[in-house]
């Protein structure tokens, strides 16, 4: 009688513990701790930064990489010395985008991405940027994107040239505008306009400089032209701009040209 009750128990407690195994398993109760280690979210690959870090420009920063599906991701910024150490969280700058401030010249910046889920939270640092410079230029060589530079900088209109030579029965004329900023570097991506002093000469057109900071502008003929009798010169007013710039402001600048009239 006690052999038959022991074994009933035993059967008992077997299978109370086949069910507890089975709800944990439905439950999703972690054995010693290691599936809610493993559901933490890992970075995989570290967040980057695209732009160029110079005063006035946007910085766009993105996640990186993460294993155990975060739900949600916060961004903050930092500012570091000229080696990228030494980084102190910028006050209020905790979104994806960043616009490059006066107070960031001379430092590097990063950005930290933190990915949160419901098992816990991880964070990953970013690569710096380059030393933001003082001057609003890229500190590169070559060519410069419009987009990286910024005031006190300003765009140059370096040179214009006309062709054909143009006459008084000229029909349509063709204006070759070099773009430059940083001293002598070329810049792409700049807007430039053209309209002849005074108006109703030559159609007023624009363009955007390629990536040897020239762009061609073709302008037909208008009844306004000769805008006198013995007229002998061809003024036109330039522009330069950065698209998004106020035309006055920024990085703009301006500039009147003159071209002969052949007899």
């Amino acid at each position: 009688m006690l052999r038959k009750y022991l074994t009933r128990t035993r059967l008992g407690l077997v299978l109370a513990v086949i069910a507890g195994a089975a709800l944990g398993a439905v439950l999703g109760q972690p054995g010693g701790g290691e599936a809610a280690t493993a559901a933490v979210p890992k970075n995989t690959k570290a967040p980057a930064i695209s732009g160029t870090a110079v005063v006035g420009s946007t910085l766009v920063a993105t996640r990186g990489t993460w294993s155990g599906s975060p739900t949600t991701f916060h961004f903050a910024w930092s500012r570091c010395d000229a080696t990228a150490a030494a980084c102190l969280a910028i006050g209020g700058a905790t979104a994806k985008i960043y616009t490059v401030t006066s107070g960031d010249v001379g430092h590097t910046l990063r950005v930290t991405v933190t990915a949160r889920n419901a098992s816990g939270s991880a964070s990953a640092t970013s690569a710096a940027t380059a030393v933001v410079p003082s001057s609003g230029c890229p500190t590169a060589t070559g060519t410069i994107p419009v987009t990286a530079l910024a005031p006190p900088e300003r765009l140059q209109v370096a040179s214009a040239s006309l062709a054909p030579t143009l006459t008084r029965s000229t029909n349509t004329i063709r204006i070759r505008v070099v773009i430059q900023a940083c001293d002598t570097r070329p810049v792409q991506g700049a807007t430039v306009f053209a309209t002849p002093i005074p108006y109703n000469q030559f159609a007023a057109t624009q363009g955007t400089t390629g990536a040897d900071g020239s762009v061609i502008l073709t302008e037909g003929r208008r009844s306004g032209f000769p805008a006198a009798r013995h007229q002998r010169l061809l003024a036109v007013f330039v522009r330069a701009s950065k698209p998004g710039d106020p035309a006055l402001g920024g990085v703009s600048s301006r500039r009147v040209v003159a071209f002969h009239i052949s007899h």
